[in-house]
């Protein structure tokens, strides 16, 4: 069969289109492809669970599957049940926050009344008007209130649904997804589906991981320079760790608030210089070790998803960008026609060193297939 060759700037605007119709579905399917994309994510990580109950324990798919899912929820009922005890006591000290807060924002008053020129009533003025016009709007803000608790409760109603379909039927999926290629591409299309489902899992294992790590590593300093609240702020900066480079400068911003508000201003300082002892220790030792050599996405390109998965799902878009970047430069890197845009989106490798992790990667891929 011929085919006809497009011009270079025909194949441009059909990219051009694709990508912004693909954009605007995704963005448009959110409710339900952020669920079930995070929901594929967990089941990769019970993946190995399942089998085991499955192929050692004799179980039945489906009652491996109800074990997971039990076993998932205990796991998110324990993290509520910790961070609502822990902000129920946090909410003990906001009087002392509040008083803490107003003394900053008079300091600041101040200055901007010296350095603007702005007297302090004009500003008060201000704040008034800008009150005024959002408790006018209270009815917008009760709906948005009760949209997102909505939304929550959906998200993690259609989260449990997917995690059990997913696991439940991963070999029909796993079928059609080979099948519906031709018979000459199915060995290909076999190994990218092996190459994501390991690195899948690896790369959830790895990030589970680094929460720990990092939150034990925040929580340890935290404690030696007695900050109040230390397990509840290193676990949050665990979590937020996820999310690259700005998760981060959240936490960050968040601790030295509250050891400013209960400690004093040195106290602040050490905690900026030991969170970014914390991130040095996490990029150059953490991350290499239990994510980087799972998922090398360049620092460019991991902070362009970042934006685009806030502005295409919000907050959970952040949290689920650099798995999905990662599953798109494994399929990228074995098409053909898309080798050099997998190669773009990947860290740069030293030349002497490419051929020894080519044979590792495969020869783990062949013995995961197994």
């Amino acid at each position: 069969m011929n085919f006809i060759k497009l011009p270079f700037l025909l194949k441009l605007a059909l990219a051009v289109i694709s990508i912004i119709g693909i954009g605007y579905l995704i963005k448009l399917g959110q409710s339900i492809l952020a669920p079930f994309f995070l929901a594929f994510l967990m089941a990769m990580l019970f993946l190995p669970l399942a089998n085991f109950m499955e192929r050692k324990l004799k179980f039945p798919r489906s009652v491996s599957t109800i074990v997971s899912v039990m076993i998932m929820l205990i796991i998110l009922t324990g993290m509520i049940y910790f961070f609502g005890s822990q902000i129920s006591s946090f909410s003990k000290d906001l009087p002392h926050l509040s008083k803490q807060f107003n003394l900053v924002f008079h300091n600041l008053q101040n200055w901007v009344s010296h350095t603007f020129n702005v007297k302090i009533d004009e500003q008060f003025d201000y704040l008034d008007q800008g009150l005024a016009k959002l408790l006018s709007s209270s009815g917008v803000i009760l709906g948005f209130t009760f949209g997102v608790f909505s939304t929550s409760l959906g998200f993690l109603a259609f989260f449990i649904l997917f995690f059990v379909f997913i696991l439940n039927y991963r070999r029909i999926l796993n079928n059609f997804i080979v099948n519906v290629f031709n018979e000459k591409h199915k060995a290909s299309v076999q190994e990218v589906v092996s190459e994501v489902r390991i690195m899948t899992k690896r790369y959830i294992i790895g990030l589970c991981l680094q929460v720990i790590i990092v939150s034990v590593l925040a929580t340890i300093v935290l404690t030696i320079l007695g900050v109040k609240y230390a397990i509840l702020l290193g676990v949050l900066t665990g979590l937020l760790n996820v999310i690259p480079y700005i998760g981060i400068a959240i936490s960050l911003l968040i601790s030295c608030f509250i050891a400013f508000a209960t400690g004093t201003v040195s106290t602040c300082v050490y905690v900026a210089i030991g969170y970014v002892i914390v991130h040095a220790i996490d990029g150059n030792i953490v991350l290499p070790f239990v994510v980087g050599s799972k998922v090398k996405i360049n620092a460019l390109f991991s902070f362009i998803g970042i934006l685009l998965g806030e502005h295409l799902w919000g907050i959970s878009g952040m949290f689920l960008c650099i798995p999905a970047i990662a599953i798109i430069k494994i399929i990228f890197e074995r098409v053909d026609g898309l080798k050099p845009w997998g190669k773009l989106l990947g860290e740069e490798e030293k030349p002497h060193k490419k051929k020894k992790s080519y044979k590792i990667s495969k020869n783990i891929t062949l013995k995961e297939m197994d």
